[in-house]
């Protein structure tokens, strides 16, 4: 099992650098951070834990600007979007950034990419909330005819552009994995359409967790997809569900770092840090 960092990182908490040498110096695999473009003062749509929403949500650092900062301080730690909201950005400039962050980190780059919660944000884009599962889905594989073509085109009922040339390509052949984030009950036929992996929350339970990364597997291996890695999102740093989630069959648990000054951050880093070191040795 691999250990990686869940996260927003914002103006108000560590800085990108000293938060990607602290997580290399104490063997953490991979740093995930969150994004969210803006959040509408008026809201409709709830937050996935209810309640009243962090200040974080909407102070969040563009996600290729923090990971390419994280990328030049270190070199083995894997940058990652989670989640990157691809329903509000333009696939071909995304396409760009990705292939850009694999390039100058040497192939470290991981898409973690959902669909979002926040109806009223995906609305400024011009997103409508009712087909934002469709529009993902081509957006996705548009990018994928991006990064694997010289000559790329895609014509579909959202996205569509003629034969362009778009360079740099990724480091990683074919391309950057892509991880299907969510929980829905579609959670995992997206997956297995266009990701290279699942990343459902904690807060699903265990025991869910358990039941469908044995579904997922199923279906894999009955699809000839062959075996799919499942990373979960903001875990508590508690061996008991560590232990629990590698039973489930769990490949890479992600600790939830809170939005902290960087003393802090040491603090709980060296915290999550312990937990690990107690599986990996």
């Amino acid at each position: 099992m691999e250990f990686g960092i869940a996260t927003f990182v914002t103006d108000e908490g560590v800085t990108p650098t000293h938060l990607g040498r602290a997580l290399e110096q104490r063997g953490f695999e991979s740093l995930f951070v969150a994004e969210h473009s803006h959040i509408p003062v008026n809201r409709e749509s709830q937050p996935p834990d209810g309640g009243e929403l962090p200040r974080k949500y909407y102070r969040t650092l563009d996600p290729f600007v923090t990971l390419t900062a994280v990328a030049v301080v270190t070199e083995r730690l894997l940058v990652a979007t989670g989640i990157l909201l691809l329903i509000e950005r333009d696939p071909i400039t995304t396409a760009k950034e990705i292939a850009s962050l694999d390039h100058v980190s040497g192939g470290r780059a991981v898409v973690g990419v959902g669909a979002g919660w926040n109806r009223e944000e995906m609305r400024h884009h011009g997103t409508d909330p009712k087909t934002r599962m469709a529009l993902l889905r081509e957006r996705i594989y548009a990018m994928k005819e991006i990064w694997t073509k010289d000559v790329a085109e895609f014509h579909g009922e959202f996205v569509n552009f003629d034969p362009i040339y778009c360079w740099p390509k990724p480091v990683q052949r074919p391309h950057p994995p892509i991880i299907v984030g969510g929980h829905g009950p579609k959670a995992l036929d997206r997956t297995l359409d266009y990701g290279d992996g699942w990343m459902p929350t904690y807060g699903l339970g265990v025991d869910e967790i358990a039941e469908r990364t044995a579904e997922l597997r199923r279906r894999a291996e009955e699809t000839g997809r062959g075996y799919v890695p499942v990373s979960v999102y903001a875990v508590p740093a508690e061996p008991e569900i560590v232990t629990r989630l590698a039973e489930a069959g769990v490949d890479r648990v992600l600790f939830d770092l809170p939005t902290l000054p960087a003393e802090e951050t040491d603090q709980r880093l060296d915290e999550f840090a312990a937990v690990a070191r107690s599986f990996t040795g």
